[in-house]
């Protein structure tokens, strides 16, 4: 039984009020990705009051999260406990009226609409791209609004993405980068900025679940030098577009040219990622890029990356890659996510 009353500010807010809140109590919200901007959005919904999260992230907690991962403490870095796991820990201590449900997944195709689907929103706490073109092809397949948001160095952005109604995210973002993008891992964050994003993303999502008018810009942020930037995005859908447009959801379909094949290399304690798609990495910007984290020797063929001595990384010329030192898919996931981009 919920008691209004641990609401009462949020309640006197007039654009909310008890019946916003009774809206909040029964919505359904998944927050895929339980790192710098996840941990503060689930936060601010479960103090919020909203009655069911699910917390879905396929990593486990390291001393270096707890500069920004705002859920964790050391205790949970010691003990390599999973994210989502710690998480909804520190969370049913906060709101034990709330339903926090961990889920310890790598969310691809295969999981994907099973785990997204039943909610009113989804929210977007992950650190790549093809995770964000998968989430828009459910949410859009399925319609359901999603807040993005993304975070690195001192830059932050965030966006509504609505089914239907707004430009999707493959309207704005047409095609999947190949540079793969900055990392945290490679060029740093600030933890204020990670504050600032996800918690505007938690406003957002608010504003959905009592039926308010969201933010209709692409709203961009560098805390280091106070700057802001708003592109208005509210007619940027792309009548040509594959996922809103013609309904081919490219990121759910397993023979599509954009999928991404992760395979472990029998009996070579490696993971070996291959895409479908050409590419061809500019190998002399990647190591230079990479020398900040680790050690790399490379030629005109490959770049060979070493975070740390049982780890090292290779990217070849036609942009296949090997991961040495796992033969876990998940794990060689997660490290070609953290070091060669986002």
């Amino acid at each position: 039984m919920n008691d209004l009353g641990r609401y009462s500010r949020q309640i006197l807010f007039s654009k909310i009020g008890k019946e916003g809140q009774l809206k909040f109590l029964n919505s359904r919200v998944a927050i895929v990705g339980v790192g710098a901007l996840g941990t503060v959005s689930a936060n601010h919904l479960v103090r919020s009051g909203v009655g069911y999260i699910r917390l879905i992230d396929r990593d486990v907690v390291e001393l270096s999260n707890l500069q920004r991962q705002t859920l964790f403490n050391e205790d949970d870095a010691e003990l390599h406990f999973p994210k989502a796991v710690a998480a909804q820990k520190r969370l049913s201590k906060i709101n034990s009226n709330v339903t926090v449900e961990a889920v310890i997944a790598d969310i691809n195709l295969d999981n994907a609409e099973e785990l997204l689907t039943g909610f009113d929103v989804i929210v977007d706490g992950t650190d790549n791209f093809i995770t964000r073109y998968l989430i828009n092809d459910v949410a859009v397949k399925h319609g359901i609004p999603w807040v993005h948001g993304a975070a690195v160095s001192s830059r932050g952005m965030f966006s509504v993405i609505k089914p239907g109604i707004s430009p999707c995210y493959r309207c704005l973002f047409p095609n999947v980068p190949s540079g793969r993008g900055e990392t945290c891992d490679t060029i740093g964050v600030l933890s204020p900025l990670t504050d600032i994003i996800g918690s505007f993303q938690a406003i957002e999502a608010m504003k959905i679940l009592v039926g308010a008018e969201s933010n209709p810009n692409l709203e961009q942020i560098d805390i280091w030098d106070t700057s802001f930037f708003q592109m208005d995005i509210s007619q940027g859908k792309n009548t040509d577009c594959p996922a809103c447009a013609h309904h081919q959801f490219d990121f759910l379909d397993r023979s599509s040219s954009l999928q991404e094949a992760y395979t472990s290399l029998c009996g070579r304690d490696t993971v070996q990622i291959s895409f479908r798609d050409k590419r061809e990495p500019d190998l002399v910007k990647l190591a230079e890029k990479l020398k900040r984290t680790g050690k790399v020797l490379g030629n005109t063929f490959l770049v060979r990356f070493s975070p740390n001595e049982e780890t090292s990384i290779v990217i070849f010329k036609d942009g296949r890659v090997l991961v040495h030192g796992t033969n876990d898919v998940v794990k060689a996931k997660s490290l070609y996510s953290q070091y060669i981009g986002n």
